[in-house]
């Protein structure tokens, strides 16, 4: 053991726990009306508009009392020029980001202004105001807009519809990056102030200030003289904040080419996001020519006379002057493909190059009508996107500061009118592993109409590659609200929660004013300040999410039961009951749900039956099948078997692949499911040997069992003891079953007990011939006459595999489109929607 690395582990964890801790304490404070909090891209500067707002507000004669607090990460907090400012005014102070400062003043500040996102932990508390700023107008795709944008977007949605307030530079951001990008129109609860932007009011500058300016960039180290200052300013790149892909040498290279084509008469600068700085702030080949990230860029481009960029929103601001814009973009038909961008590039308003050397002969054309320029488009531009007057600072802070709103332009986007032909839904989807309750899930999100629906699903974020397939997975439209992080109240609150819930107290959230309140501002945390018209725990699970549930605004709320949840909770893993505890929790919830529904009419009977008295009271537990997609089982069942699906550790395409694409006289028997105890793969193998050494056709089948779990070890071995190795295969998870099962020459399934099983569907879909054993809820999950259903014994499945192999088992039809419609309006009406 490296005692060490445990010790420090410990200490990790310990020094967490007390900021979490000491965060509680804070939240009780009595919240600062005279405080306002500023943040600008997670402490890198008094920068962008929370820097224009606060110099409004400083000048403000009636906002003389305010008290202001800077946040700062720890490049920043010691910045002398920042320091020397406002040293000798009392009414601001600086924080470190992170510190138990900034817990407390994001806490108990009053104004809370933004122009990217606090953190995981944060939640706004009442009497707070947040303005979230945002930081440009957008080129290139954001949010849901982005490739995989549902998983990178968790904390901006989080931090957006927590705010009271988006500022929108124009209606553009408004209904393209707030509207549509981040799936806020017709939900968002608070308001658009669709006022411009004051940061842009900086670039405004007197002769005095331009020489001030000046004077900045010579005391960083940058030769301006009297040149024309011509600024490069790509946009950041890479998957996270944490790792940028910018590659910083390439950045200078430019720079110095650039710089050598133009000669004497410019300057070439570069500028970097502010995420990057802390990457790049060190190398000292850059020191003549990097601007520093404590300068505010509105600021500078007031002296910029040409700028350069590829996709980044800085351009937007720089309309407003009138100057010329080149856009470099070298690689811009592979970036716009990865990222995707909202304008294509002969729609932009400057000349669109790859070399370098046409970036210098553009920026040196002489004369301003050169079609190439696209002056007319520029002019086109600035009246679209920077259409408000001067001030923005003044009428932001009129509307948000002083209460006033007439005369100015305030969006609702919940009064739009996609808003009131809609019924919005939040459905709890689990955490997304690869299972039968996931893809029935992904099913119902899919068939869901999004002419009648706003819908959003929320999650607990994993760490499991199965939960970025399936989120990826999900519809297009819908709207992901992913928890990450833990509960923010008090160590011995969250102590209480935990003992609470293993006493089985199950009203405990409700009836100890301590645990509603941590329930409460859990709900917050995650959800903001949205609402929904129907709340619906599919996953049907997790005692933590549908006690979470249970606190969302008032809206009618259903629970799903996908098993005989009596029989769940006996059930052995490795010598243990997994679900002992949880369970019996989760049904003391039971009587605060307006709706408890079963998968099938049979798994309602036999939960009505099974499940104790306390949990149902006299309600009856409704019904509602399971749908299936089956557009997406078509699509992909025709791709190569095992295409796209990781290598296993020694690198090599398993066995089985092959042999399933041999054209011989091979019957392929196929089973999916998790390899646990209930889905009895055992029996199915032993039903698999007993027909291959007795039937006359035996030596010709193959069996493939598609899945994982924790008896995969023990299955193995079970082939080996059986003999069947090289002719019954383990798969593992496969991302893609359905060329499997498209392969195969029919379906078998072996389980004790089931809800509705989605492979039956999925197998019925795809034409499959059908054997499964006898079970509670098998005989409603599907048509009658599709499956061929035997005792649940060896002998009963072997026989049941006899028959098949008799040509007695054959493909039945089944009517896909009548069937998801009878399963949508059995959704609707057990969630209570007024029509499906």
């Amino acid at each position: 053991m490296n005692v060490p690395s445990v010790l420090n582990r410990t200490a990790r964890i310990g020094l967490k726990a007390a900021r979490m801790e000491a965060l509680a304490r804070f939240r009780r404070d009595t919240i600062r009306d005279d405080t306002v909090l500023y943040e600008a891209f997670a402490g890198t500067g008094l920068l962008c508009n929370p820097e224009a707002l606060f110099r409004e507000l400083l000048d403000a004669p009636d906002f003389a009392h305010l008290k202001h607090v800077w946040v700062l990460d720890r490049a920043h907090i010691d910045d002398e020029a920042t320091l020397r400012e406002f040293r000798r005014d009392p009414r601001v102070r600086f924080v470190l980001r992170e510190s138990l400062a900034y817990l407390r003043a994001v806490s108990t500040s009053r104004y809370l202004i933004n122009n990217a996102t606090f953190p995981q932990w944060f939640s706004k508390r009442p009497g707070q105001v947040y303005l979230n700023t945002w930081h440009g107008t957008p080129l290139k795709a954001m949010g849901f807009d982005m490739p995989g944008g549902a998983r990178q977007s968790g904390n901006t949605l989080r931090n957006f519809v927590a705010a009271d307030y988006l500022l929108a530079q124009n209606p553009f951001m408004t209904e393209t990056m707030y509207g549509s990008a981040y799936k806020l129109d017709g939900f968002f609860r608070g308001r658009i102030l669709e006022e411009g932007y004051p940061r842009v009011d900086r670039q405004e500058l007197t002769e005095a200030d331009r020489v001030r300016v000046v004077d900045e960039l010579v005391s960083a180290g940058l030769a301006i003289g009297r040149r024309r200052v011509v600024l490069y300013a790509p946009t950041w790149r890479g998957e996270s904040f944490g790792d940028p892909s910018d590659d910083i040498d390439l950045l200078l290279a430019r720079v110095t080419d650039l710089q050598a084509r133009l000669g004497s008469d410019f300057v070439v600068l570069l500028k970097t996001h502010q995420i990057l700085e802390r990457f790049v702030g060190g190398n000292p080949q850059l020191a003549r020519v990097l601007v520093p990230g404590r300068i505010p860029t509105n600021r500078l481009l007031g002296v910029v006379d040409t700028l350069i960029t590829d996709y980044s929103s800085i351009f937007f601001d720089f309309l407003a002057t009138g100057r010329r814009i080149v856009f470099f973009a070298p690689d811009a038909s592979s970036y716009g493909a990865d990222r995707g961008m909202y304008f294509e590039a002969d729609e932009l308003p400057g000349p669109v190059c790859s070399e370098i050397v046409d970036v210098a002969r553009v920026i040196t054309a002489q004369d301003p009508a050169d079609p190439e320029l696209r002056t007319d488009v520029r002019a086109a531009w600035q009246a679209r996107f920077v259409p408000r007057p001067e001030h923005s600072a003044a009428r932001v802070v009129d509307v948000v500061f002083r209460d006033r709103t007439e005369g100015y332009r305030i969006l609702e986007l919940s009064a739009s009118a996609s808003a009131s032909n809609r019924t919005s839904v939040l459905v709890h989807v689990g955490d997304l592993a690869s299972n039968g309750i996931t893809s029935a899930g992904l099913n119902l999100l899919a068939a869901l109409p999004t002419d009648r629906y706003d819908v959003s699903i929320a999650y607990t974020v994993t760490k499991s590659p199965q939960q970025v397939h399936n989120a990826d997975a999900v519809a297009g439209s819908v709207r992901h609200f992913r928890r990450e992080g833990g509960m923010n109240g008090p160590k011995a609150q969250q102590l209480r929660r935990r003992l609470l819930y293993r006493r089985g107290v199950a009203d405990a959230h409700t009836a100890d004013a301590g645990q509603q309140t941590l329930w409460d501002d859990e709900w917050t945390r995650c959800f903001g300040s949205s609402t929904f018209d129907y709340v619906v725990d599919f996953s049907g699970y997790s005692p933590f999410w549908a006690t979470l549930l249970l606190h969302s605004p008032d809206a009618p709320r259903a629970i799903w039961l996908h098993n005989d949840l009596a029989a769940e909770v006996g059930r052995e893993v490795a010598g243990k009951r997994p679900l002992a505890v949880s369970l019996p929790a989760l049904f003391g919830l039971y009587p605060s749900y307006d709706s408890l529904v079963a998968v099938s009419p049979a798994l309602a009977a036999i939960n009505q039956r099974k499940l104790p008295p306390s949990a149902l009271g006299s309600r009856t537990i409704d019904s509602a099948v399971n749908l299936v997609d089956a557009t997406r089982i078509r699509r992909l069942a025709p791709a190569p078997v095992f295409e796209g699906e990781p290598l296993p550790a020694d690198g090599a395409v398993p066995e089985w692949v092959e042999a399933l694409g041999r054209d011989d006289d091979s019957v392929w028997l196929v089973t999916v499911g998790r390899y646990t105890r209930e889905k009895n793969q055992k029996r199915l193998l032993a039903a698999f040997a007993a027909v291959r050494s007795s039937s006359e056709k035996g030596s010709a089948l193959r069996l493939l069992l598609v899945g994982h779990g924790p008896l995969e070890a023990e299955l193995e071995a079970e082939i080996e003891r059986l003999g069947l190795r090289g002719v019954a295969f383990l798969t593992g998870a496969l991302r893609n079953p359905f060329s499997v099962l498209r392969a195969a020459d029919c379906f078998v399934l072996s389980s004790d007990y089931e809800g509705q099983p989605m492979v039956l569907l999925e197998a019925a879909t795809l034409g499959l011939p059908m054997v499964s054993t006898e079970f509670g809820s098998i005989a409603d999950a599907l048509p009658e006459g599709v499956i061929h259903v035997v005792p649940a014994s060896v002998d009963g499945l072997a026989e049941g595999i006899r028959a098949f192999l008799r040509g007695e088992v054959t493909s039945q039809p089944f009517d896909v489109d009548a069937y998801n419609a009878m399963a949508l309006g059995q959704f609707g009406a057990a969630v209570g929607f007024a029509r499906v």
